[in-house]
């Protein structure tokens, strides 16, 4: 029987590890691959082509939601859950807008894993039940962002910029996580604030996390 490949994408160790054991010895997956941010995820989703991919929202260096966007573009076979201690609809929708099959809070995770895998695997859509309820209300509301919305202006390596800056790196860090050149970064920084209207890093920083693209973990 060939066993569904799992990758685990979580900047918390102790989960990685705790899913990893759930996975291998109670759902009897192989689970192929451990990343401890949204780039790294990214890498290892196109080296390893994994059936499944478990993606926490909130890691550094690139968030969940853009890892999740940028992998089903490279692969739409790839089913991605995300795991969150996030309940808002919001949080949710973002996800299931950037092409995840699934949300899974982190608290739940232990009692729903194999239902949750099950569900993706078969094509359908998965929620906990815990928040399905708000979810379902109103979530085609919020399924797409309002084109007037600012954070809808930005491209994805805007974003992508707006993250590492927020998280505290330097023009300089930042050229070199996304290897290319200082003055293009300082342009893709120049072009968020135009967009957002927001003229210092402090107020980028407030923005990001307000917006769901980093957090103060």
């Amino acid at each position: 029987m060939i066993k569904t490949r799992v990758l685990i994408a979580d900047d918390h160790k102790i989960l990685r590890e705790g899913l990893r054991h759930i996975i291998q010895n109670d759902l009897h997956c192989e689970v192929v691959g451990l990343a401890t941010n949204g780039r790294n995820a990214i890498a290892l989703a196109s080296e390893l082509q994994p059936d499944l991919i478990l993606m926490d929202i909130s890691m550094p260096d690139l968030n969940g939601v853009e890892a999740t966007r940028q992998i089903l573009s490279i692969s739409t076979r790839i089913k991605i859950i995300a795991l969150s201690m996030h309940t808002s609809k919001e949080f949710v929708a973002k996800m299931l807008k950037a092409g995840a099959s699934g949300y899974l809070l982190k608290d739940c995770a232990v009692d729903e894993l194999g239902d949750a895998i099950r569900c993706v695997l078969s094509n359908k859509i998965y929620i906990s039940p815990d928040i399905a309820g708000v979810v379902v209300e109103d979530y085609l509301r919020y399924l797409e962002e309002p084109a007037g919305k600012p954070l809808a202006k930005l491209t994805p390596k805007e974003r992508e910029v707006l993250q590492l800056i927020a998280e505290g790196k330097s023009t300089k860090e930042v050229s070199a996580v996304l290897n290319t050149s200082i003055s293009t970064i300082e342009t893709h920084r120049q072009h968020i604030m135009d967009k957002l209207k927001i003229r210092t890093v402090a107020e980028l920083t407030k923005y990001a996390i307000r917006e769901g693209l980093t957090s103060l973990e």
